[in-house]
């Protein structure tokens, strides 16, 4: 093998990156905005980042191939039809670039997107050994064919190249070949991805339901159904890694900046202010800032943030757990937002202190729930479609997280809800929103749709119709 192939897995956002190094020269693929640690594992090992290959296009993410090249004179390597508004060298189907004495073989594989390609490592003796296959070929899935940037063609058109490239050029190579994917388990770029985060081809021929000897019709068909639509950000982090970003660091340096109470307070009443406050949600219920909303940083936090604040230039205001502050500027910016303004310094114990006025969201649990559904309430199950359909709360409303900002005028501010998810995450964002949107009869409920199974409260289950 390679002297070294390092996967750098960011759970966050299910997402592989990877660092691959032979006689002193390495190559990144897929690099996160955050570089320093290819800088860094780079320089510790005495080698040189010569290539940066981009698998295309990313949507989920903001790649951070821009500052890796200009920090370490590293070329970045896009597939064939990819067109930037930056230098980049477009590589051409089967040709071969060099780290050492080994290659990676660009292979082009349109279809997740059109400029999407996959790269096999090869050794001096010729032997192919892993395949970096991106966003084309998932463990347990493909990529889904819905998300290339202002495409004319379909989503079944795309389907249709990604079944050539599938067939045509990765179901030929060998068995034994370890394929490294661009995303695991959790990532909205496929459905249905397996928690592993490497395995062998040969493996994949005969686990993958898209690798089963589908006809090209039949394959067309697994891999458009049961799509759900992108979060809104994907189209917008994809124009950003097709024309350019501002550097990471001036990003990190803007929103490092510690705010006193007073100055945080000036600066909430500017244009566009959003208050985000990333504490867990059983602490923000407790006590938070009047206007803020939460999206904790122990969760899914970089795709909530991109499903729920539709603009990328909103200026963010930070609430965190002390010494969390850069955690989440970073994080907000490997899905693009880059305009964090500066942090509460002391955190919300310091705005406490201070004699400031705080909200709080009662919060239940689910025995207490169970109770009180029993007298009528109005519930709020914030879980997305598929999950409020396999098993609800009987007579319950869906109130969909992903969609909230679109509905928030269909309920009563006069009414009191019960707000429930799954766990308790999705919930107290959705009650954070519903505050700051005027709706002050608010209980949580803690614990979710996990705990509440628990309890004699009368559910529903999901009928198949061929059952009926």
């Amino acid at each position: 093998m390679a002297e070294l192939i390092e996967q750098l897995y960011t759970g966050c956002l299910a997402q592989g990156a990877y660092y691959i190094e032979f006689n002193g020269e390495a190559a990144v693929i897929d690099p996160l905005r955050e570089t320093d640690q290819y800088v860094e594992l780079a320089e510790k090992r005495g080698a040189k980042i010569k290539y940066i290959f981009e698998t295309h296009f990313h949507a989920d993410f903001v790649s951070g191939h821009l500052d890796l090249a200009k920090k370490t004179g590293a070329q970045i390597v896009f597939g064939p039809t990819a067109k930037t508004d930056y230098d980049i060298y477009v590589g051409t189907d089967l040709e071969e670039f060099k780290i050492g004495a080994y290659s990676l073989v660009l292979l082009h594989t349109p279809g997740h997107t059109m400029e999407s390609s996959t790269f096999l490592l090869r050794n001096a003796a010729g032997k192919d050994e892993a395949l970096f296959t991106g966003d084309t070929l998932f463990l347990g899935d493909v990529g889904r064919p819905d998300l290339a940037i202002k495409s004319d063609l379909s989503r079944e058109d795309l389907a249709g190249y990604l079944y050539e490239s599938i067939y045509n050029k990765l179901m030929p190579l060998a068995d034994d070949i370890i394929v490294y994917p661009g995303h695991g388990a959790g990532s909205a770029c496929g459905k249905n991805m397996s928690k592993d985060t490497s395995d062998t081809l040969g493996n994949q021929k005969k686990t993958n339901y898209a690798l089963q000897d589908l006809t090209k019709e039949q394959f067309i068909k697994e891999v458009t159904s049961g799509i759900l639509p992108p979060p809104q950000y994907f189209a917008k982090n994809a124009m950003m890694n097709k024309s350019g970003y501002v550097s990471f660091d001036d990003v990190l340096a803007q929103g490092m900046k510690a705010l006193s109470v007073e100055e945080f307070v000036i600066k909430s009443f500017e244009k566009r202010v959003l208050i985000l406050d990333t504490r867990a949600p059983q602490t923000f219920n407790k006590g938070f800032i009047p206007n803020s909303i939460n999206i904790g940083l122990d969760g899914k936090f970089a795709v909530w943030v991109g499903a729920l604040i539709s603009d990328l230039n909103t200026p963010i205001l930070l609430v965190t757990d002390e010494g969390r502050e850069e955690e989440a500027v970073t994080r907000l910016a490997r899905v693009g937002y880059d305009n964090p303004v500066g942090y509460l310094k002391g955190g919300f114990d310091a705005w406490t202190k201070s004699g400031n006025a705080a909200y709080i969201i009662p919060s239940i649990d689910a025995d207490e729930f169970a109770q009180a559904y029993k007298t009528g309430i109005k519930v709020l199950d914030v879980r997305n479609p598929n999950e409020y359909l396999s098993q609800h709360v009987e007579g319950v409303e869906n109130f969909p997280l992903d969609y909230i900002n679109k509905h928030l005028s269909d309920l009563d501010k006069d009414t009191t809800y019960y707000v429930h998810c799954a766990g308790g995450y999705r919930s107290m964002i959705a009650s954070s929103i519903l505050r700051k949107a005027g709706y002050k009869n608010l209980v949580d409920v803690k614990g979710g749709f996990g705990k509440i199974k628990e309890t004699d409260i009368a559910l529903t289950n999901y009928v198949c119709p061929s059952t009926l």
